[in-house]
């Protein structure tokens, strides 16, 4: 389930840059689409950091049993 958000952030913020320059480039354009790069990043680290914790979980699960 990581993946498909993973993947999703990426195609939603590839979407934005592109729609962001049909009408030209300016300073507001690098602004938004770095805006969209925090966010997509830490979306992803947040799965990372939640991934991470259930396979700590799980191995502490088999190790204690």
């Amino acid at each position: 389930m990581d993946e498909i958000k993973r993947v999703g952030r990426e195609v939603e913020t590839e979407t934005k840059k592109q729609v962001r320059d049909l009408d030209g480039h300016d300073l507001g354009d690098d602004i938004g689409n770095a805006g969209d790069e925090v966010k997509k990043d830490l979306g992803n680290l947040g799965d990372d950091v939640r991934r991470g914790g259930r396979e700590v979980e799980d191995h502490l699960e088999k190790t204690t049993h």
